[in-house]
């Protein structure tokens, strides 16, 4: 219990320490107001530490195996045992639920309350209405679940096991959560993996190929001061103008700030690391392909490849990978590699587009929403990554015990899915170049078939130039 209160404790301080800094500050101006966004504050950052651990389970599992079997007899490490892996995703699973269907949706319902009209108004008021807010959901979801159950198992034994709340229907229903987060990881995962190029490509510096970063610094420098220039003759009372004029100043001294950059980064930061990482994502992102596919086949010819197939050797007994501990690094790299891209994905969609948070300017209502989001896909990360065969660890605790596991056709789908869909943003992200030039050279780059209307205008590059074909 000391081990887990104090992980716990490490993930909730790291998880407020990310929420306060992007939280605005005008929030906390009246005093009821300050307390409600306080303990909604304290709620999405206890869920956020829940999606950490979440997160860590399934890497801290493997690499626990691996040391028990390397060091079997070893005094210190003998609080390192099956019984406490098995807790930590027993634990996982309950604070999952526990604020998926409670505390987020108390978070948000308190949050947005007022007090029912003719009680009077203060904490208490809001308190019950949020209360009566979540029991209506409760009834709600109990409803849908009830009706789903009935199209989909037809069946007596199943109707009358939805009674057994704690045992079968909590299971059930976060089984169907971990469906649907699966199915958005299968959406946002692949797109991570092709903009994590991009994304890499903004955050380091490029290597300078036939430029001249004086001559650009020298002409971005004569636009900064022509736009001030602007910005000084222009008369206060035409403010479209003026909030124009400064909109485009701060876009040129983004652009200058990137020249410098790129002006005082060494040779070997420009030439060497560049290339280096952009080689490294490229083979995890091909390797985690390959992993598919070969698991594709080992389900075609093995059934106890499904995720549901085994129960396993137990946790020190057996390696879970065929390369020892060097294998079982490669696997926590992977699934740390999946989950980022899985982040970045998610946030590059453009239907969750103007969901991202922004630094000191994030309202209450999106962070928790951003933390509902993160929960659903570090919750789904375990299952993904066993039903893709990245790991061979059976999951323990309520993790194990979802119905669709044990599907074949939803598996094998699911792995056919996830590689076509990889294999295909790769493609269109590394060949988007060449069909842009192909559609100018016949004349339909004006019908914008190549990309979405984002990609298709020219914008500033990280380098602080224009990037035009």
């Amino acid at each position: 219990f000391q081990i887990c209160f104090l992980l716990f404790a490490v993930l909730y301080i790291v998880s407020y320490f990310i929420i306060t800094r992007y939280k605005r500050k005008a929030d906390e101006q009246e005093d009821e107001d300050a307390i409600v966004n306080r303990i909604s504050l304290f709620l999405s950052t206890f869920t956020l530490a829940v999606s950490a651990g979440a997160v860590l389970l399934l890497p801290f599992s493997i690499i626990s195996n691996e040391i028990l079997l390397s060091f079997p007899q070893n005094y210190y490490i003998q609080w390192l045992n099956g019984s406490l892996i098995h807790g930590l995703w027993n634990l996982a699973s309950l604070f999952s639920n526990l604020c998926l269907f409670v505390l987020m949706p108390f978070a948000f319902f308190f949050l947005e309350s007022e007090g029912f009209a003719g009680l009077k108004k203060g904490i208490r008021a809001r308190i019950l209405e949020t209360l009566v807010m979540l029991i209506l959901l409760a009834l709600l979801i109990l409803g849908i679940v009830w009706v789903a159950s009935a199209l989909i198992d037809n069946d007596a034994a199943s109707m009358e096991s939805l009674y057994d709340l704690w045992e079968f229907y909590l299971p059930y229903l976060y089984s169907c959560i971990s469906l649907m987060g699966c199915l958005l990881l299968l959406l946002c995962t692949p797109v991570g993996l092709s903009r994590m190029f991009t994304v890499m490509g903004q955050l380091l510096v490029k290597p300078t190929i036939l430029e001249d970063l004086d001559e650009q610094m020298y002409i971005i420098t004569l636009e900064e001061e022509a736009i001030q220039r602007k910005l000084n003759g222009v008369s206060s009372t035409v403010e479209y103008q003026t909030v124009e004029l400064e909109h485009e100043l701060e876009k040129v001294k983004s652009k200058k700030t990137n020249l410098e950059r790129r002006k005082k980064a060494s040779a070997w930061e420009r030439n060497l690391v560049y290339p280096a990482v952009m080689i490294l994502l490229l083979i995890q992102t091909s390797f985690s392909v390959l992993l598919v596919a070969l698991n594709i086949l080992y389900l075609l010819v093995d059934e106890t490849a499904m995720p549901k197939g085994s129960g396993g050797p137990g946790i020190g007994n057996a390696s879970l990978s065929t390369f020892g501990f060097v294998g079982a690094a490669l696997e926590i790299i992977l699934i740390f590699y999946l989950m980022v891209s899985s982040v970045v994905g998610f946030y590059s969609l453009r239907f969750f587009e103007n969901f991202t948070p922004r630094k000191d300017d994030t309202t209450m209502t999106k962070i928790i929403g951003n933390c509902v989001s993160i929960l659903v896909l570090s919750s789904a990360l375990p299952v993904m990554s066993r039903t893709l065969g990245i790991t061979r660890f059976d999951l323990l605790g309520d993790f194990g015990r979802f119905n669709w596991l044990g599907n074949f056709y939803i598996v094998l789908s699911y792995n056919f899915l996830f590689a076509i869909m990889t294999t295909l943003c790769l493609v269109r992200k590394f060949t988007s170049a060449v069909r842009e030039e192909l559609l100018k050279a016949l004349g339909l780059d004006k019908l914008h078939l190549s990309n979405n209307p984002r990609d298709s205008e020219t914008k500033p590059s990280a380098n602080g130039h224009q990037k035009t074909l």
